[in-house]
């Protein structure tokens, strides 16, 4: 079995996309990127590379620490790929989360411009 592998194919084999399309359209988008450079699907993945996943609005960091070439269970993708996405970018899906829901505290009126500003750069939409 060879040590290449394409990029679509090892996201979803390491399940950070339920199906193989939907990680090539996100390589496709420049979703995906190494090393700051948007990958695309058809890249063949390499040990020890650092890859970044745009999923709005939270921008996951994963070390690649092997290769895999089928899909395993949650628990054996951990010896494949090493998750090191800092802290902050898991509040934004708290941030998000609120902002979405709605909630304002009473009294605090119509969201500013820049309160408008502010959640919609939480939401990606900027």
């Amino acid at each position: 079995m060879s040590e290449e592998i394409r990029f679509d194919k090892f996201l979803w084999a390491v399940r950070i996309y339920k199906t193989r399309t939907l990680a090539a359209e996100a390589c496709a988008k420049g979703q995906v990127t190494v090393d700051g450079v948007p990958v695309k699907p058809s890249r063949h993945v390499k040990e020890g590379e650092v890859l970044m996943v745009r999923k709005s609005p939270v921008l996951y960091t994963y070390k690649v620490l092997k290769v895999l070439h089928t899909r395993l269970s949650a628990e054996k993708v951990k010896e494949y790929i090493e998750d090191t996405t800092p802290v902050e970018e898991f509040n934004k899906i708290e941030m998000a989360r609120l902002v979405k829901s709605g909630i304002r505290d009473r009294g605090t009126g119509r969201p500013t411009k820049r309160d408008r500003r502010d959640i919609d750069k939480l939401q990606g939409n900027s």
